[in-house]
């Protein structure tokens, strides 16, 4: 059952269990930045984006660091939600593919999650209407201004943090060395994709309680939609028909992973988490990606869908790019797949090799 839960901490909320891990060595920082103008045009005098960092920076001769890697979280998830002994235990030790003892690990928390600066801070739905343009900006800002880096090894992304991924290669190229994006398509946010994200907004915000942003107490109807949507999108359907093959099972299992899921996030914060996506579309850009590219999916994710044919379409405009579908099993874990290395971790390896 855990395995199920973990699977469902990619949007609107990570588990409580994602948000307690801690790792030895992790230290964490905030990069406060300066006159920060969103793509809207709308300002911020200061934005605050907050870190954890692993492992040591190894400078240059002008003081650059050289061997830094960046790991980018999904929709409502946190850098520290790498800690979860699924990704950490299979990557981050001696001998693994991003070794802590040989790279400089960072793991921001994007605009409007965790410990960086969001609505809910105070401003509610006065905060400027940030999306992924911003929060790629950001990101750039707290590495070259904060941490001195003008150069990645990799970016590694799940979920939002793949879109972030196909967007670093896109606008910056060459900033990163090496690109892995799990769990995305390089496509605008359509179809059933956009519908099931807006139809969460939708009941937020058509919750009385919600007033506009500025309720006294959570909106616990629309959050309730909001939550059971996700907890769908999420999941593994093969998986859950093996595990939980009777009804009173299923019922039983749902009503666990819901208690798990709900409450977790401040209805504003989950409002634009799930908006921010809105303006992503790096699909005619793609030729720009030179570098090599780890692109995988899995077979059981219902935000991406294998059968669309975009993939194959999208493969062979990167130069050197490799796509994997994992199979879908019962094992597998539906969108969640990305944060489970052992399905993927000698192929990342792999890449680190190049």
């Amino acid at each position: 059952m855990h395995q199920i839960l973990a699977s469902l901490a990619l949007v609107l909320t990570s588990t409580a269990a994602a948000h307690a891990q801690t790792i030895d060595g992790a230290v964490e920082g905030d990069a406060i930045l300066q006159d920060f103008t969103f793509a809207t045009g709308e300002k911020l005098p200061e934005l605050k984006i907050h870190y954890t960092t692993l492992g040591t920076p190894r400078r240059d001769a002008k003081g650059d660091v050289t061997n830094a890697v960046m790991i980018l979280h999904g929709t409502g998830g946190t850098g520290k939600q790498f800690f979860q002994p699924q990704f950490a235990n299979e990557l981050f030790g001696p001998g693994q593919p991003l070794d802590a003892g040989k790279y400089y690990i960072i793991l921001p928390d994007n605009i409007g999650h965790g410990g960086s600066s969001k609505p809910s801070d105070g401003l509610r739905m006065k905060f400027p209407r940030y999306d992924y343009t911003d929060m790629v900006a950001a990101q750039y800002r707290m590495l070259t201004e904060k941490l001195g880096v003008k150069k990645l090894e990799l970016i590694l992304g799940t979920s939002m943090g793949c879109m972030h991924a196909f967007m670093w290669g896109t606008t910056r190229p060459g900033f990163a060395e090496k690109l892995a994006p799990f769990a995305c398509l390089p496509v605008e946010i359509a179809g059933q994709n956009r519908m099931w994200r807006t139809l969460s907004i939708d009941a937020i915000k058509a919750d009385p309680i919600w007033n506009g942003g500025d309720y006294k107490e959570p909106p616990a109807a629309g959050l309730r939609t909001a939550a059971s949507l996700v907890l769908i999108a999420g999941a593994n359907p093969y998986a859950l028909q093996a595990q939980y093959p009777t009804r009173e099972a299923a019922e039983q299992y749902k009503d666990q992973a819901f208690a798990r899921a709900y409450g977790r996030n401040d209805a504003n914060d989950a409002i634009y988490q799930l908006d921010s996506s809105r303006t992503y579309n790096p699909w005619r850009d793609l030729e720009k990606i030179e570098v090599p590219v780890l692109w995988i999916n899995s077979a059981d994710d219902f935000i991406n869908p294998p059968a669309y044919g975009i993939t194959e379409k999208a493969t062979p405009r990167m130069k050197r790019a490799k796509f994997i579908l994992i199979p879908a099993s019962a094992e597998t874990k539906g969108h969640g797949t990305h944060t489970w290395a052992k399905f993927w971790k000698d192929d990342l390896a792999k890449l680190m090799a190049e």
